[in-house]
């Protein structure tokens, strides 16, 4: 069978199954809508997690922007890794015994006010937003290549699939799903990997093959060094970012995992605290699978390549530069018109332009391997990117439905909240849809924006909210407004307002705009201190219920609502 007969049939298989288990385990009420019952078990909601943290960020473009910056993509690597590590470590385990379902839920009850819940409110809708485009974007670009319609068709699909089950199933239709699809995300993303390095290095083990030597004796990353350095490109294994601005970025990705409230809100899924922890264990061994993988897969990838289009006639190229040049994501340009294609660093003469975002999803036809592997691979993608997408959505339509509406209708019957909480969620997937239309930059590069607006907004006031009984609402509320902000501004300018000013010699201290929300984070910091310190303590009662909340003995279940 060809590519697209099986791509047909393993994703309409796997989109089968999604929306199976969606109405298997359709939520019938606000507990199951928000946080599946609190009934799944750690390595259950480790599996579900580890599939609600590796977006399309991670399973597309992750691998994709190491491909093409080497040393400078790890920054990716290490930042979400670190992140989730930080996270499971340092919040998970606190945020669980407090009992609440949302972040806004966490912050209006700390800081024993109103306004801070929905200052967090619209913290969380904007870092979700965000974070939702690149999933959005990720899934028109699967669909534009391998069910050969335009990217903006393809986000629609995607849109339909994902309002069925997020909005029916709710968190416990999403926690089941999620889990379905991490076997499908980690089996089609290891596959072809254990392929390539076969063919390569004659190692079966991705990570492995990556050190490895090829058929001629080189070593693999010795190889690509001299290939890229012959075209004019810096050297793989070197890297071009500044150190401040290495360190901005990963800080930024790492304490921006920490503050992601669709992440946060996993570990309320399960019964207890211990739980919560077991679970985030459980996740950290399921997601370092991919990333260890990552960037083996990205080495093959652009050394593959290279090999099979640089310098090649124009009129002779392998097939699948013609498959990807119909979604316009390969152009290839005969500028001067000899008939070869010249692959250089010199933007004037380069004949070749590949999107970032599509070496993972190209790496199986690259190599040539069988069509049951490439259509898995498509699978694969859209598990990653739907996965995170519900896990937003939710997100979304619990701060609208519980966060806003409850904290001004503090009455309204179950049944309205859950009811609003659908069409919330119906609502944020048509906004995500557009954001997925009209993106301002490639999957890894957006969701990276997201996490700057994480660092920035919820990371100073959930630690202090943990670890300071002497925080208050007033400095909770001027630092999440002040960072998030700062944050927002300085992205806009540089990328919507003067793109063209968007370079190390024009950023402030050399910091980049996907690494600017540590700087965001420190003003936060910064502020709440200092408006806390200058304005009344909390009440007692809400530093008593610190100080039990960091208590780790006896943290039974979380408190019913």
């Amino acid at each position: 069978m060809d590519i697209l007969t099986w791509t047909y049939i393993l994703v309409g298989a796997s989109f089968a199954l999604y929306i199976g288990i969606a109405i298997y385990t359709r939520a019938g009420s606000t507990k199951e809508f928000y946080t599946a019952g609190g009934g799944v078990s750690p390595l259950a909601n480790g599996m579900a997690t580890a599939a609600d943290w590796m977006s399309a960020a991670s399973f597309i473009s992750m691998a994709g922007i190491i491909s093409f910056s080497g040393y400078d993509g790890s920054v990716y690597l290490m930042g979400w890794t670190g992140g989730y590590v930080l996270l499971a470590l340092l919040l998970a385990p606190y945020l669980r015994k407090f009992g609440k379902f949302t972040v806004p839920d966490f912050v209006g009850d700390r800081y024993y006010s109103n306004k801070a819940r929905v200052v967090a409110v619209i913290c969380a809708l904007f870092i979700s937003f965000t974070y939702v485009a690149g999933q959005m974007r990720g899934v028109g670009i699967v669909f534009s290549r391998y069910l050969e319609v335009d990217i903006n068709t393809g986000v629609i699909i995607g849109m339909c699939i994902v309002f069925f089950y997020a909005v029916l199933g709710g968190m416990k239709g999403i926690t089941y799903t999620q889990v379905a699809q991490y076997c499908v995300l980690i089996f089609a993303y290891m596959v072809p990997a254990i392929f390539v390095s076969m063919q390569l290095t004659g190692n079966p083990i991705p990570q492995l093959g990556l050190g490895s030597t090829l058929a001629d004796g080189t070593h693999l990353l010795d190889k690509l060094d001299g290939v890229l350095t012959e075209l004019g490109f810096a050297a793989y294994t070197s890297g071009r970012k500044g150190m401040i601005d290495m360190f901005a970025i990963t800080l930024a990705l790492m304490v921006g995992t920490a503050g992601l409230p669709h992440v946060i809100v996993r570990f309320f899924t399960v019964p207890r605290v211990k739980d919560a922890r077991l679970s985030a264990g459980y996740a950290l061994v399921f997601i370092a699978i991919l990333y260890t993988t990552a960037p083996a897969i990205a080495a093959f990838g652009i050394y593959n390549a290279i090999d099979t289009v640089a310098e090649k006639p124009v009129n002779d190229l392998p097939v699948w530069v013609a498959n990807w040049q119909k979604t316009n994501l390969i152009v290839v340009n005969d500028k001067n018109g000899d008939g070869i294609v010249q692959y250089v660093a010199d933007k004037e003469k380069n004949e070749l332009t590949i999107d970032k975002d599509i070496m993972v999803l190209a790496n199986p036809e690259i190599a040539q391997l069988p069509s049951w592997v490439i259509g898995l691979v498509a699978a694969g993608a859209m598990a990653a990117a739907l996965s995170t997408a519900a896990g937003l959505l939710l997100v979304i339509s619990t701060s609208v439905s519980r966060d806003l509406f409850r904290t001004f209708s503090p009455n309204m019957s179950e049944k309205k909240e859950l009811r609003i909480a659908r069409i919330a969620a119906g609502g944020a997937v048509v906004l995500a849809g557009y954001f997925g239309v009209n993106p301002p930059g490639f999957v890894a590069e957006v969701v990276a924006f997201a996490f700057g607006l994480a660092a920035a907004s919820f990371f100073p006031v959930i630690i202090m909210g943990i670890f300071s009984s002497r925080m208050n609402k007033e400095g909770a509320i001027a630092g999440m407004v002040s960072g998030l902000i700062f944050t927002i501004l300085y992205i806009s300018y540089f990328k919507f307002v003067s793109p063209e000013l968007n370079n190390v010699e024009h950023w402030w201290f050399g910091i980049s705009p996907e690494g600017i929300g540590s700087l965001g984070m420190l003003i936060n910091f910064v502020v709440c201190f200092v408006v806390s310190k200058v304005t009344p303590a909390p009440p007692q009662h809400v530093q008593d219920m610190i100080q039990e909340i960091r208590i780790p003995r006896g943290a039974g279940k979380a408190q019913e609502h």
